[in-house]
């Protein structure tokens, strides 16, 4: 699977889910509605089915978006087991699964 290139977004000082709630600069959404949009777009295009939309992006078994988050280097792995997220993630579950180790 080929990367988009990401456009490069401009906040207009109007919530994106669609609701025209003005919002303060630099901000694409009032609070808790980047959730509304994301489930919106999930219901309208891919049936509320996250398998849906993995599949529709070429995702699923035998092809892992995690697997890919990782080798974009947007991701990590856990160097002491399998779990795998964001830094930040990475560094809260190493706190809990790996209290011991640096």
């Amino acid at each position: 699977m080929t990367s988009k290139p990401l456009p490069h977004l401009t906040a207009t000082g109007t919530c994106w889910c669609g609701c025209a709630t003005k919002v303060g600069a630099g901000s694409f959404f009032a609070p808790g509605h980047d959730k509304v949009a994301e489930a919106a777009l999930l219901a309208a295009d891919y049936g509320a089915s996250i398998a849906q939309l993995l599949h529709g992006h070429g995702y699923g078994p035998g092809h892992s978006v995690t697997a890919r988050a990782v080798r974009a280097g947007v991701w990590e792995k856990c160097p002491s087991c399998t779990y795998v997220g964001a830094p930040a993630s990475i560094r809260n579950h190493a706190k809990k699964a790996h209290p011991t180790q640096p």
